[in-house]
């Protein structure tokens, strides 16, 4: 009996991660499927040191699947959580401060943001668009970087705006959009195609989970707003207002 009482939650332990592995690997299965498709068929040519190759897709799969539930455990309770209290306290100028700040504090950190930024900064040097050396190169990576960062909190704050007063969605993007098209027709050629890419890479694996919660818990908190109607859009303003910062940020440096 003793035994039984230890095997059982163990047992019960190791189907639930057997079934979030399988999950992940099911999840991975399309790309694997092209990457074989075109090594075998089109290249026809035997996958190179197949021993890494599928040791570091076993280690893709089980990153994706703590990954993923990481984020349920920890990022989307945590930011609904937060949204609910800050709601609750009354106080909407914490909840716009605590707005910005998340979306600042998480895209400040965003892996993607800093790999970008880096790149386009070498780029620039190499173009002699600034002076090629570390010092100009990692001023203007951290000048990008807060340019994005500065803009989806921004971006964040006018998403939770848009949640209290119930503004339509449409609305707010199809203006951003309007901003971004004539933005581009005055903005440097040099920073046009970065300034796209940077509201690409915001919302990414950091900012994403916790501006999402952000808006769910707060629309399910306020009478009156449906979490399915008015919790989602966040990432689309993160996504927009990168663009028009990013471009006023390379007109201002070029």
């Amino acid at each position: 009996m003793p035994s039984w009482s230890y095997t059982y939650p163990i047992a019960k332990m190791l189907r639930g991660i057997g079934r979030k592995f399988l999950r992940a690997f099911r999840d991975l299965v399309p790309i694997i499927v092209v990457i074989a498709f075109f090594q075998t068929v089109v290249l026809r040519q035997p996958l190179p040191q197949v021993g890494e190759v599928l040791f570091g897709s076993l280690l893709v799969v089980v990153g994706l699947m703590l990954f993923v539930e990481g984020l349920d455990m920890g990022l989307f309770p945590i930011g609904e959580a937060l949204a609910e209290a800050l709601t609750r306290k009354g106080s909407l100028f914490w909840l716009l401060v605590f707005s910005f700040a998340l979306g600042f504090a998480t895209t400040i950190a965003e892996p993607a943001l800093i790999a970008v930024a880096d790149e386009a900064a070498d780029v620039a040097a190499t173009g002699a668009l600034i002076p090629d050396n570390a010092g100009a190169r990692a001023d203007y990576a951290m000048g990008l970087r807060l340019s994005v960062a500065l803009s989806v909190g921004l971006a964040v704050l006018l998403g939770v705006l848009r949640i209290l007063k119930g503004w339509p969605v449409y609305v707010l993007i199809i203006g951003g959009y309007l901003a971004v098209m004539v933005m581009t027709l005055f903005a440097p050629d040099e920073i046009i195609g970065i300034a796209y890419d940077s509201g690409g890479v915001t919302t990414s694996t950091i900012t994403v989970p916790l501006v999402t919660a952000l808006g769910v818990g707060l629309a399910s908190t306020i009478r009156g707003r449906s979490p399915l109607l008015d919790g989602f859009g966040l990432i689309a303003f993160a996504s927009l207002l990168p663009m028009i910062f990013v471009m006023a940020y390379g007109a201002l440096l070029h």
